[in-house]
């Protein structure tokens, strides 16, 4: 049992426990999906069993998976720091960035200005406006190192008068950097455009309240450092932009109810930017992950803790001849991008994972590995990595020693 009150080294041994599938290698991978705690997949267990034996169309069965979305938004809402009425559930982050980007009028045309460093779950729509109504897509070529003066000056000077939408990530997918994101959205604003951001590296890895962050819409996965279900995720919309904008009603499920006259009224929070179509065990999942993490690890823990890991292995990754860390030191969450001289990134990744169970990632893009670092990782995986890269770097793929065998005679 994961108690919050615990000293921080038994709080690591108890969540650590709680996580069966941390014990299965070292686990770096969190920024594409996180690992599942127990309680949450046994939440999910129960609620796909009730679903079998007993079915799904039970009105009271329907009326009580209303309160678990509830739950659900109400965790995300106590992670970003946010009130509950501001968080609409989706299907993922892109599904959030999807619904995000299609809000302004682009029929007269716009302009769309993002960095050259977006994943493609936010780069996607831009595309497809582009194609489909001519829009002009600008992608700045800064953030990625962390210079906040030359990012925003880049940002000046690409937002223009007819710039409808900047959308950004609040932590870049590839080099790890964060970007400045209410300095961003502040240029945005004053030249009136919406300000959408991609959350996926942020929430439940770093500390931040929405509304500082000055952005219009933040897109929240659940699956990555909220350690829930895949196919959930959820879409935080500023109350300002609640009531100027409304979806589009196909494919939405908008609607709060029937009114008086026999038509339906629209929900007055951001309830009204949430689709339909719902696997019920998985929102559950959702809920219960987030609650986990809040209320029994505590989010001081989590916050304080994968931060400081990350930034303690970017420093030792650093120290390495031959290994350039590609995350900036001063302005990063719990990623960290590297290279190892002479060694594509895959082949590192490939030899990383037979040596010491290294689960991570490469960034295609930059010819790099990357690592996320979470609070339930220990001091002691972190030395197995750093001294595993060492290995590699002092070789190439060519001379690195062999690894250990073992002979089981008497087989076969």
């Amino acid at each position: 049992m994961v108690d919050p009150s615990l000293p921080d080294p038994e709080k690591l041994a108890a969540v650590r426990t709680a996580i069966p599938s941390l014990a299965a290698g070292i686990y770096m991978n969190t920024g594409s999906v996180g690992p599942l705690p127990a309680e949450t997949a046994a939440a999910m267990a129960d609620m796909a069993g009730y679903e079998r034996d007993v079915g799904r169309a039970h009105m009271d069965y329907f009326n009580e998976f209303l309160d678990r979305m509830n739950e659900a938004r109400a965790g995300v809402a106590a992670v970003l720091g946010t009130d509950v009425g501001a968080v609409a559930l989706n299907h993922s982050t892109t599904d959030g960035m999807n619904a995000a980007t299609l809000l302004p009028d682009w029929r007269a045309g716009g302009r769309a200005v993002t960095t050259a460093h977006e994943h493609a779950g936010g780069v996607g729509p831009l595309y497809a406006l582009r194609d489909r109504n001519g829009i002009d897509v600008v992608f700045v070529d800064a953030g990625d190192d962390g210079d906040d003066d030359r990012t925003i000056a880049a940002f000046e000077k690409a937002i223009t008068a007819d710039t409808r939408l900047v959308s950004i990530s609040h932590v870049l997918w590839t080099t790890g950097a964060v970007l400045p994101v209410r300095a961003i959205a502040d240029v945005a604003h004053d030249r009136g455009a919406l300000v959408i951001v991609d959350g996926a590296q942020a929430a439940g890895a770093i500390p931040f309240r929405f509304e500082d962050l000055g952005a219009d819409l933040y897109a929240v996965p659940a699956q990555k450092w909220l350690l829930g279900p895949e196919g959930m995720g959820a879409l935080v919309v500023d109350p300002a932009v609640v009531q100027r904008l409304r979806p589009s009603l196909a494919g939405w499920f908008s609607f709060e109810t029937v009114d008086g006259t026999g038509g339906a009224t629209w929900w007055t929070d951001a309830r009204r930017f949430e689709a339909s179509g719902y696997h019920r065990p998985s929102v559950v999942g959702m809920a219960r992950s987030i609650g986990w993490l809040s209320m029994f690890v505590g989010l001081d823990f989590v916050h304080r803790r994968g931060p400081a890991l990350a930034a303690a292995a970017a420093d030792r990754l650093a120290a390495i001849p031959g290994v350039t860390v590609l995350t900036p030191r001063h302005a990063m969450g719990t990623l960290v991008t590297l290279r190892i001289e002479g060694w594509p990134a895959e082949a590192a990744l490939d030899e990383l994972g037979s040596r010491i169970f290294l689960v991570a990632r490469t960034i295609p893009t930059l010819d790099a590995l990357r690592l996320s670092i979470g609070f339930f990782t220990t001091e002691d995986e972190l030395d197995r990595v750093a001294e595993a890269i060492e290995l590699l770097a002092t070789h190439t793929p060519e001379t690195l020693p062999p690894r250990r065998t073992l002979a089981i005679f008497g087989q076969g």
